[in-house]
This record gives C-alpha cells, structure tokens and sequence, in this order.
C-alpha cells in the first residue's frame, strides 16, 4: 500500500491543515441554514438513543427521492460504510474501475477478498471488456473521484452480466448536470430497480457534513438484508438521521440543484482559468473537482502550503503518479489566487 502521499488510506482531509486555502477536500463550504437548523433543533434529544421514528422517516426520505420501496434502502454511517459491508456478499473475484476511489479497495483487500485493477487509460472512458469475465463484483465510481470523469448509463449498464454484482459509488452524482439539457443527474442509476445493481451515495459531500458521517446503499431487497445481517444496533446516531431526511427532502434536493449550478459555472471558470495558464486539465470535469497534471507536481504541492494553500496529490490513485493534482472547484477569486500562486512557484522552480 507504500506509504505517504503514496498511501492508499491518505485522503485530501490530510493536506487541508488550518489556516490553508482548501482546494484538497471536496466538499461544499458549510451545511446550508435549513440543515443547521434542523440539527439544533435535536440536540435536546442527545441524551436518547436514535429512535425507529427517526430512522423510519430517513429511510422514507431515500426511498421518496429515488422512487425506490423502503426495503431497497440501508442507511449508512458515510458512504465508506457501504464499501465496508460489500465482503457480506461474499465475492470471489473483485474488479476494480480504476482510477478510482481508495477505499474499496482498501475494504475488499482487508476481508481477502481477491481484487483486479481495470486500469482505464486517459481520458478514462468505461471499457466493459476490460473487466476479467470472472469478476462477479465490479465497482466504479460515477461521477469517479478523481478523474471527474461522468461514464453513461449506456457504459454502466455495459459492465452487467449474470452473476455478477456492479457496485456504483454515486456520491457525487447530486451535484452533475446535463452538459446539454441542463438535466440534474443524468448518469444516476440510483432510481434502477435491478436485483445486479447497488448504488452508494452520500449527502456530506454537497451539503457540506463530512464530519457527520451519513449515506446510503440502494440495491435489491435480498442484498440489503444480506448486507444488514449482524449491524451493530443504532448504526446511525440521531444527527445523521436528522441530516438524511432534511437533505433527501424537498428543501435538500433543492438546494443540491442550486448546488450543481453553482459548481458548473465556478468548474467552467476554473478550468478556463487552468487552461490559461498553461495548466494540463486531464479530462472533462463533470464533478466538484478538476483533475489536473503538471511537472515537478509534489514539489509544487508543497510550495503552495509555504503559500497558504492546500491541494490534493493524487499519486496514491492507481492509474496516476506524482505528475497529477486534484483540485476542488472554487470560486472564480480564490482560483485565481490559486494560479497566482503555481504561476510563482513555478517560476521559482525554473518550469
């Protein structure tokens, strides 16, 4: 697994030290008023454990926004939890889209449970017959961290076959448009019912909650009871509850459309700005982060937290070296701060 910025467990989280402009972890400023609101409003509750109402009302709100029946909905202690529970249904054979998200990988790898890297070439297209005909468990991520790369349904649906799982981590999806139609979600198979299907997501992403660990799994009734089998009780405190059914309601799936708006406009601006500069963006985003390459790119990650400035090496990705850097998307202002900055540092550095 190597081990510093080589380390597969490393996440942006690491790089975004106080005091450091964040273009390392992508996630949306703070939680929206409405959310705060709401979470306030429980605290008095603390002294409680979570209860079935709360946990009834949350699944009702998942179910609700994907059109999905309330037993093809587990709730989820952060999306990573899903990864965790997939050794459950006892693959044999796990492929990996790759690049990627670490952490099934990491969570496959701990149960021993056998893994394949289907390593995509740039710009990342989903190649279905790239994955070994044995693989009875494949799993990508739509939009994929961290390529912002968005596959179609039509590939997606291409990775099918019987007797065979294909996980989809989706925790980015609420924040992807239509390039065309303006259409939220337009690769989203979390409205799906298919008994080969399961879709992960998160809501710490958009509404800015990763330090209150909540999410989701959608699948076939059968695999979510094999999935559920000996959970710890109360695996989603009261607060999570709270926070998956304000965001899967009306004013949260609301606010995730204004979201993805905002991030369309500030990633087009960035990426214009990027591209200015001379800076290699690797494919067309379709996320809250660009992925981008560059020369002598650790030395310039670490003259910019000199500057005041975090950035995410994507050196610990399969598929990717030390030449690539992911940025979370941000306002046109603080992009350019960020430029002025590389812009210094690479003139220093003489590149």
């Amino acid at each position: 697994m190597t081990s510093g910025l080589f380390a597969r467990h490393r996440h942006g989280d690491a790089d975004a030290e106080p005091g450091l402009v964040d273009f390392a972890v992508n996630v949306r400023g703070g939680p929206p008023e409405f959310i705060c609101d709401a979470l306030a409003g429980r605290i008095g509750d603390l002294a409680h454990y979570p209860s079935i109402s709360d946990q009834e009302k949350a699944i009702t709100a998942v179910a609700t926004a994907h059109d999905r029946s309330r037993d093809e909905v587990l709730l989820l202690a952060g999306a990573a939890e899903g990864f965790e529970l997939l050794p459950r249904l006892a693959p044999t054979h796990a492929a990996l889209i790759q690049p990627s998200f670490t952490e099934p990988e990491l969570a496959l790898r701990s149960a021993g449970v056998p893994i394949s890297d289907v390593v995509l070439p740039p710009p990342w297209e989903l190649a279905p017959d790239a994955v070994p005909d044995s693989a009875d468990l494949v799993v990508l991520g739509n939009p994929t961290n961290p390529t912002s790369v968005l596959h179609p349904v039509s590939a997606v649906d291409g990775l099918r076959k019987p007797g065979r799982l294909v996980v989809v981590d989706e925790a980015f999806a609420d924040i992807t448009l239509d390039v065309s139609t303006g259409a939220g979600e337009p690769a989203s198979i979390a409205g799906t019912r298919a008994d080969d299907v399961i879709v992960i997501r998160s809501v710490t992403k958009t509404f800015g909650l990763a330090g209150l660990r909540a999410g989701y799994l959608l699948a076939a009734p059968d695999i979510i009871a094999q999935l559920a089998v000996g959970r710890r009780p109360w695996p989603l405190g009261t607060l999570a509850l709270t926070a998956l059914t304000e965001c899967l309601g009306p004013a949260g799936r609301r606010h995730a459309r204004v979201q993805a708006e905002v991030v369309a406009t500030e990633r087009a601006e960035m990426v214009a700005q990027l591209t200015a500069a001379g800076i290699e963006v690797c494919a067309a985003p379709s996320a809250s982060f660009v992925l981008t390459a560059m020369p002598n790119a650790l030395e310039i990650k670490e003259r910019l937290r000199d500057k005041g400035f975090a950035v995410r090496s994507a050196a610990n990705f399969v598929g990717l070296d030390d030449r690539h850097i992911r940025l979370a998307v941000r306002d046109p202002q603080t992009t350019r701060s960020l430029i002025t900055a590389i812009d210094e540092v690479r003139e220093e550095l003489g590149t």
